[in-house]
């Protein structure tokens, strides 16, 4: 299922469930009006008891919580945005090698046809690399079950697919087809697959740190718990619905920061649409395979008149 954002109206985005973060928050909403309802029957039935606290306090503190939170908030987006403009380099680098190998690499249809195969599986391998999985249902369509199995026994799968193109560009160049500045160039493109992936799994394996979000999430949890006592007064028996009122923007912005921690799992809303990315780069790269049009390796276009190879 596509994940890809298409801006709408603003009654279709304002009431929308599907990609919003209101199911997963709506339950603790509700849980903290009940334990606002509970707050408020006590103190009708409990007239001796004074509940009631200054509302003063709790504007100082939600300033600060709000500060939080957006503070989480940015530095979330920041992790999802950055894991985006690595994607944006994969697939460029894997456009840019493919192009490469094509151009330079030996005129032979057989290690055109695998060199773009191995590139185009290197995408989808790190997709399933990044959400821990090793089934390779596209591997084993791209380059066959025997070579999808390899692949997920290994203990980096993308360094295993960039250790095969490194190995047919070291064949391409054992042709004398590419000469060593050429090859040099060309393995850059590769080497570059391998720093964003690197990068990708640094953001996978760095969460923000634990102690941030406890600190945060308790800091929710005892003015929100709080709040009700500051309402008595204010809004009698409509306590619980301004309790949850207040709690759901806050409960919102804050899973809306954990989801942007982890912008490669499924599970989380607004994840990255990986899926759609490889398959776009699967498509482009055969796509290119089927357009070359196979030029005898010496043929070249035509030299502008007046020139010579001198001026050159």
């Amino acid at each position: 299922m596509s994940n890809a954002y298409e801006p709408g109206s603003f009654w279709t985005e304002a009431v929308a469930i599907h990609g919003s973060v209101t199911p997963r928050v709506i339950g603790q909403v509700f849980i903290f009006g009940t334990i606002a309802l509970a707050i408020w029957v006590a103190n009708e039935v409990t007239h001796e008891l004074d509940f009631h606290l200054a509302v003063a306090p709790y504007e100082v503190a939600g300033a600060i919580l709000g500060l939080f939170l957006v503070l989480r908030t940015n530095a979330g987006y920041d992790r999802w945005w950055e894991a985006r403009k690595l994607w944006g380099g994969i697939v460029n680098q894997s456009r840019n090698l493919v192009i490469s190998g094509l151009t330079y690499g030996p005129d032979d249809p057989a290690w055109r046809s695998t060199f773009v195969r191995w590139a185009a599986a290197f995408p989808h391998v790190a997709r399933r690399s990044l959400r821990g999985e090793r089934e390779l249902p596209e591997i084993a369509r791209l380059l066959g079950r025997d070579e999808a199995q390899r692949i997920a026994n290994a203990d980096h799968m993308p360094g295993f697919v960039a250790l095969q193109l490194a190995r047919l560009l070291r064949e391409g160049f054992g042709r004398d087809n590419l000469n060593a500045l050429t090859l040099l160039q060309v393995d850059r493109e590769r080497a570059a697959l391998i720093d964003h992936i690197g990068g990708c799994e640094r953001i996978l394996k760095s969460p923000l740190p634990r102690a941030y979000a406890i600190k945060i999430r308790r800091f929710i949890l005892f003015f929100l718990l709080a709040l009700p006592f500051a309402l008595l007064d204010k809004v009698g028996w409509l306590t619980p619905l301004v309790t949850m009122f207040v709690a759901y923007p806050i409960m919102a912005l804050d899973q809306i920061g954990f989801e942007l921690q982890q912008p490669f799992s499924v599970r989380r809303v607004g994840h990255l649409p990986l899926d759609q990315i490889t398959q776009t780069i699967e498509q482009n790269l055969l796509q290119l395979l089927k357009q070359w049009p196979g030029m005898p390796e010496h043929r070249r276009l035509p030299m502008p008149r007046g020139w010579t190879l001198s001026d050159s």
